[in-house]
């Protein structure tokens, strides 16, 4: 099955650049691409792409009020976004995840990074530059955000906890399968059942919670 990607970047060369390194990948088309966070609302919602690529500084609406527009909280069938900015303030990086962003990546990641956070979005993983993954994590461990969590409505079983600590700690559900001896059915259904019990809506917000919550102490 083909990846239908949409582009939202106010450089034309940063949207040349991408289009040519995904359109080279055989699984990925990207379907289009625009220069404003209006047009990419437009155009994502006439498209419905797999996956909206999304700059943070943009005219019109900026990345995250893209973001939110196209994947947040009130959203109904949220897209999948992943946002690629230059820019890896704090800030930036909490409000993309907190409005329902898939992934987070800096523009200088790599080509292969690229590629692969298109994928991981796709399939429904999420993938968050390494550098920037660092940081988060030691903000939601290092006491800047308040372990005022709710607990699950029911409780996580032992396995489903060894799926939520892996998952916290940046695995993708083939490497989590791998380490904890399990199916990628089974992960699946794991972080299925985790997602209903603690409400949250994707793997990002699994791992948030597991930070905060005292899970990974």
């Amino acid at each position: 099955m083909t990846i239908r990607v949409l582009i939202a970047d106010d450089q034309e060369m940063v949207r040349t650049g991408f289009r040519m390194i995904l359109d080279a990948q055989d699984d990925i088309e990207v379907v289009a691409d625009v220069a404003d966070g209006i047009s990419a609302v437009g155009k994502a919602r006439e498209l419905r792409p797999d996956v909206c690529l999304l700059d943070i500084r943009m005219p019109g609406l900026d990345g995250l009020e893209v973001t939110r527009q196209l994947a947040g909280p009130d959203v109904t069938d949220p897209l999948k976004v992943v946002v690629v900015t230059t820019f890896d303030l704090d800030e930036y990086v909490h409000a993309a995840l907190r409005n329902g962003a898939s992934g987070f990546l800096l523009k200088d990641a790599g080509p292969a990074l690229l590629i692969e956070a298109v994928r991981a979005a796709e399939r429904g993983d999420a993938l968050v530059s390494p550098q920037v993954t660092v940081r988060l994590l030691k903000h939601f461990n290092g006491g800047s955000v308040k372990r005022n969590v709710a607990p699950p409505n029911d409780p996580l079983t032992a396995r489903e906890l060894d799926v939520v600590r892996a998952a916290a700690r940046g695995l993708t559900n083939t490497e989590i399968g791998t380490e904890l001896f399990l199916s990628l059915s089974t992960v699946k259904t794991h972080l299925a059942s985790v997602q209903g019990k603690i409400n949250a809506r994707n793997r990002v917000e699994i791992a948030a919670w597991a930070w905060q919550s005292g899970v990974m102490d």
